[in-house]
């Protein structure tokens, strides 16, 4: 009884141990859909935080401590000209100012809201995404699009940080 108990133990730790070098995934997902009745584009933008503070401190150099009782003032003001840097839309071939609505933490991922005034018909999008992609080769940046009614996906990387969509 003794063995048996001994052999599940060793059995149990070696398995235990295979998982302790697990290979992390680097995404962030956006999605970016067309309100007719607003007569604006809303961007949804989910990004790992420890991630993103990773960026946050490498790029300006500061210690913001998010979604922690230690987080700076200064957080959102970081997030929104770090996003600003990562991200941008055009329609119909003219580029247009992303707004930042605001953000908010669930579990261990900042939501971050953004939109684009838009009341004509669009014809072109052109997105570009790089977010995380200075500092994880590997980043995958997911964008899922609703437009017109036409839904649509794509996969920027750190290679290919932007997508041209006709409608």
């Amino acid at each position: 009884m003794k063995t048996k108990k001994l052999f599940f133990l060793l059995v149990f730790a070696v398995v235990l141990s295979s998982f302790a070098e697990v290979h992390k995934f680097y995404v962030s997902v956006t999605q970016i859909d067309f309100n007719q009745k607003k007569s604006r584009i809303e961007f949804t933008t989910r990004i790992f935080i420890d991630d993103l503070e990773k960026a946050l401190d490498k790029k300006y150099n500061t210690k913001l401590n998010l979604a922690t009782k230690q987080e700076s003032e200064k957080s959102k003001e970081y997030i929104e000209k770090y996003l600003f840097e990562k991200m941008s839309i055009s329609i119909n071939n003219k580029t247009r100012k992303l707004v930042f609505l605001g953000s908010e933490y669930d579990n261990d991922v900042l939501i971050c809201y953004l939109k684009v005034d838009c009341s004509e018909k669009i014809a072109t999008l052109g997105l570009y995404n790089s977010i995380l992609t200075e500092l994880f080769t590997e980043q995958q940046n997911i964008v899922h699009t609703n437009i017109n009614s036409v839904k649509k996906s794509y996969l920027l990387t750190q290679t290919d940080k932007e997508t041209r969509i006709d409608y």
